[in-house]
């Protein structure tokens, strides 16, 4: 298990790798003191709060790190309050040696007091973690990914009790299904809000299962209020056998034609599970053309990662940053392209002006963006869907 006072992130040390060069050959080009303003910012960067829902038990009284721990309890509903990375030209943000930092909680009554104060229709993008995740570290990844896609919205995280443990897998996939009662829950109350507009979701390896399962039990009840609520669903590195996910996919109406997977058949934590699970196939290790004969958008991004495990190009990897990004500001319908530009065939009226204030393509976005970074060999490879 991580230390939550490791001041590098588990991240934080490859991004490093790729920005170190990049930024002391721009130092060189920059006047001295001189802090532009971060070219096409999330919305975290001048608010950094993070809406919480976690039916984690509470650690220390959520008084203090690590504010939540691994065993099951009752839902709690709470803003993070975030420190954002020292943006400074000089800083050791600049060479990916800093990063985003969780200073407390502050617990609400409800979901809906979450959304007290926020603008009509704003959007949310809601994170769903994995296996093996502390509740700091599902925290940070939710920033990160939010902030690595600019989401001009807010952001969200429900985490559910992973014991935090390699050898536990058991554990978080039981705890996974446990809680899908609660994310059921939370979703319902965003629904019915007047305030929140679309509801973009991520999900993550076993919380891709916990996702599904959720989805699946409030499209029961709410049906097409449902699918209109909801922008993109992308399911990153989903650990579900691909018999139950056929069957789910078959079960939620429009919502299928919502969702994106993210896939790896090189994905090195997908094949232990598969081992685990009896030789049942992952869908996140799934062949493409098996998701693309029932109708599910995919993303291969076997030959884009660089890592040896390959469980988490959705926070590594800038193209898939970019696609996650198109998927909720142009939206899921049609054909997503790799580089900027509307959406063949997609809706006339596209849900990314909340989110991303109307912008351009995230292709043209990220020509200056703060986020960018260097091209890896195998980046070519991965295909348009």
């Amino acid at each position: 298990m991580e230390s939550n006072h490791t001041a590098m992130s588990r991240r934080g040390f490859v991004r490093a790798c790729g920005a170190a060069g990049a930024a002391l050959a721009l130092a060189g080009c920059a006047g001295i003191g001189t802090d532009a303003p971060a070219y096409d910012a999330s919305a975290l960067t001048t608010q950094p709060t993070l809406m919480v829902a976690t039916n984690r038990r509470a650690a220390n009284g959520a008084q203090a790190a690590p504010w939540f721990g691994t065993e099951r309890g009752p839902m709690t509903i709470a803003r993070a309050r975030l420190v954002p990375p020292d943006s400074s030209r000089f800083s050791l943000a600049s060479v990916g040696l800093s990063d985003w930092k969780l200073a407390g909680i502050d617990r609400v009554g409800q979901v809906d007091d979450l959304f007290r104060g926020m603008p009509t229709g704003r959007d949310i993008l809601l994170y769903v973690h994995g296996y093996n995740t502390t509740f700091e570290t599902a925290a940070l990844d939710a920033v990160k990914l939010s902030d690595g896609v600019s989401f001009r919205g807010a952001t969200m995280l429900f985490s559910w009790p992973s014991r935090a443990k390699l050898l536990d897998y058991g554990y978080d996939r039981e705890s996974a299904m446990w809680s899908r009662d609660s994310l059921e829950r939370v979703l319902d109350q965003m629904i019915v809000s007047p305030t929140v507009g679309r509801i973009n979701i991520v999900a993550h390896s076993i919380g891709t299962m916990l996702t599904l399962e959720a989805l699946r039990q409030v499209y029961a009840r709410r049906g097409d209020d449902l699918v209109t609520r909801i922008g993109a669903i992308v399911f990153a590195s989903p650990d579900i056998d691909m018999d139950v996910f056929v069957s789910s996919v078959g079960r939620i109406g429009g919502l299928a034609e919502k969702i994106t997977v993210v896939t790896a058949t090189n994905d090195r934590a997908l094949a232990v599970s598969r081992i685990i699970a009896g030789g049942v196939t992952r869908v996140g290790a799934a062949e493409k053309a098996q998701l693309e004969g029932i109708g599910i958008r995919v993303i291969d991004a076997s030959e884009t990662g660089f890592g040896v495990i390959n469980h988490d190009l959705f926070l590594s990897n800038e193209s898939i940053r970019g696609v996650i990004r198109r998927a909720i500001e142009q939206g899921t319908y049609g054909s997503v392209p790799m580089s900027g530009g509307p959406v063949p065939g997609g809706p006339a009226g596209s849900y990314g002006g909340s989110a991303y204030g109307g912008g351009g393509g995230y292709g043209a976005a990220t020509s200056g963006s703060a986020h960018a970074e260097p091209p890896r060999p195998g980046a070519a490879a991965l295909q348009p869907y």
